[in-house]
């Protein structure tokens, strides 16, 4: 049996209010490690609660969430954090780069904030990851020197500095054009491929969920759909 990455049991999110709101209705859910799955659904389907709590920036109001086979219902804000710098990677539709900072600093940023290896160290990652995605010509390059896909690829090779078991990427093309698009997908999965990192892609467009290997679909707060796209 593969090696899970993520497992997700009974998953509940209630938000608690004027008028309480139940988001996530007992979600179940396994990621295997090395797989490259879409998680997709429209917006209000819940997808979002359950990337936040996948990605333990949120908790479950009931449910456990566990990283490794690591419960994580009982580990303080501290812990989890400490957790999700090493084991975690993000990338968003927006790059969220540094503006102040070049392409190789901002992809360093991780690792000197977790004090993850020295700073000699991190540059020789850092310069490592960015000619993995094509962008060994720009290392110097500010962040607002460059196109909208360097800027993107730069937050790709950040998502991995600290060589994260897991990456999430929220609907991480959104802002890009379709050849540009379909650029930074075959780079997602070649770094699946020769990297094993396990990729879960949020997205609400079938045509980019159909390019993974799994579909995940949420639909009011539930999981409607989970096909394997490899039988």
């Amino acid at each position: 049996m593969a090696e899970q990455v993520l497992r997700l049991e009974g998953v509940e999110k209630t938000y608690f209010g004027a008028v309480d709101t139940k988001v996530l209705h007992g979600i179940d859910l396994e990621l295997e490690m090395g797989s490259f799955s879409a998680l997709e659904g429209q917006s209000g389907s819940g997808k979002s609660t359950l990337l936040n709590i996948i990605g333990t920036l949120d908790r479950p109001t009931k449910g456990e969430v566990r990283i490794l086979g690591v419960p994580t219902s009982s580990m303080s804000n501290n812990e989890l954090a400490r957790l999700r710098g090493e084991t975690i990677g993000f990338v968003f539709q927006f790059h969220y780069l540094l503006p102040e900072f070049t392409a190789r600093e901002n992809v360093m940023m991780p690792s000197l904030i977790s004090g993850a290896m020295s700073q000699g160290d991190a540059r020789k990652r850092a310069d490592e990851l960015l000619d993995l995605v094509g962008l060994e010509g720009v290392k110097d390059n500010p962040s607002t020197k460059m196109s909208g896909g360097q800027q993107q690829r730069t937050a790709i090779a950040r998502a991995l500095m600290n060589r994260p078991r897991l990456v999430l990427a929220d609907e991480p093309t959104g802002n890009l054009d379709s050849v540009t698009t379909g650029r930074v997908y075959r780079l997602l999965r070649d770094i699946n491929r020769e990297l094993g990192t396990t990729f879960l892609i949020v997205t609400h467009d079938r045509r980019v969920a159909e390019q993974t290997d799994r579909i995940i679909e949420i639909k009011d707060g539930r999981i409607s759909l989970d096909i394997d796209l490899r039988k």
